[in-house]
């Protein structure tokens, strides 16, 4: 049998894949903005030697805003896409015998609420064109977002049943149905359910990626809420307390930390948008974790990320991001470097 494995997201160098608002994406009425925000996440990547893959209908126009960029560190990807976040549409990469597998599942725009017909294709015209040169498996016939699911390297993974048994993905299956596929494509043995937790303003039906994080040695990092008064207290306590009856594959519970929920932030409607300092990306070189313009609420998450994987955390303003709904892990995947052709 296939040694199969589905890396811990912290594991391997890596290349970061991001898509390039344009005036044909929901992000045209504050399109400078956007752009902005992501040009600083690309200056962030390339910080720390990592290089960014941009997928843009335009490269060159693209290029003239990533001029100061080092030009090794950024590699232009021409396609047409409906939205930028790529966590959700991108590659996910498993290793059979050691070496990468792309899995590419199907993207129905989170349940049909949006559209998502070229954001379907990109991870099979990235393979098609020869960037990514890894194996592909064509799993479009099962709709899975990359958002959607957390895993540890060792066979656990976890994620939510809001969202992974919504009737608009698969809900042709239940959830042993699920089990056994993803058992069989990613090598899980050991699978997470989460009923609770729920962020207002969230489209995605409780992405994993904004409530709970998996990280090193049997630690789950998760978002809280202290205040009784929140409208997110009650459900994110429930959140707490499924965690805290987790065991891990040795029958252990799970090291525990607590992440702050930032202050509300709300749209020009004053709807209140999904803020959560759980969408941060871990690489190897550095953490790289969404920040809103909150001086105490930024600096305490900061922190706590600091402490657990004892590596250095760089912020970015992701107050932009939220404004359509996502925020700086939802905007990138990580594609190993050993994936590529480089």
């Amino acid at each position: 049998m296939n040694n199969l494995r589905f890396p811990a997201e912290w594991e391997k160098d890596c290349a970061i894949l991001l898509a390039m608002p344009h005036s044909g994406t929901d992000w045209n009425y504050m399109l400078d903005e956007v752009t902005e925000c992501y040009v600083q996440l690309v200056k962030a990547f390339a910080s720390k030697g990592i290089i960014s893959i941009i997928v843009s209908p335009d490269s060159q126009h693209t290029k003239s805003l990533l001029h100061d960029v080092d030009p090794s560190k950024v590699i232009y990807f021409d396609a047409v896409t409906n939205d930028t976040w790529t966590r959700d549409y991108g590659p996910i990469t498993v290793e059979i015998d050691g070496k990468p597998v792309v899995e590419d599942f199907k993207f129905n725009g989170w349940g049909l609420k949006f559209a998502a017909c070229h954001d379907n294709l990109v991870t099979g015209k990235l393979c098609a064109r020869g960037l990514i040169t890894a194996h592909r498996d064509n799993r479009l016939g099962f709709v899975l977002e990359g958002g959607s699911i957390e895993s540890d390297g060792c066979g656990t993974l976890m994620t939510t049943a809001r969202c992974l048994e919504s009737p608009n993905r698969n809900g042709d299956l239940n959830r042993k149905q699920i089990e056994q596929k993803l058992s069989n494509w990613l090598g899980v043995e050991k699978f997470i359910w989460l009923e609770h937790g729920a962020l207002e303003g969230d489209d995605t039906d409780s992405h994993i990626d904004t409530l709970a994080r998996i990280a090193p040695f049997d630690t789950i990092i998760y978002t809280g809420c202290q205040d009784k008064n929140d409208s997110h207290y009650e459900e994110l306590l429930e959140m707490k307390h499924e965690l805290q009856a987790l065991v891990t594959s040795n029958g252990q519970p799970y090291n525990l930390v607590e992440l702050p929920l930032p202050s509300p932030v709300y749209d020009d409607e004053g709807m209140r948008l999904p803020a959560t300092y759980a969408n941060y990306l871990v690489t190897p070189q550095a953490i790289f974790m969404p920040s809103y313009n909150q001086h105490l609420n930024d600096l305490t998450a900061k922190g706590i990320l600091e402490a657990i994987f004892e590596k250095e955390v760089i912020t970015v303003d992701c107050t932009p991001l939220i404004k359509q709904h996502g925020s700086l892990h939802c905007a990138t995947m990580q594609i190993p470097l050993e994936a590529l052709c480089l």
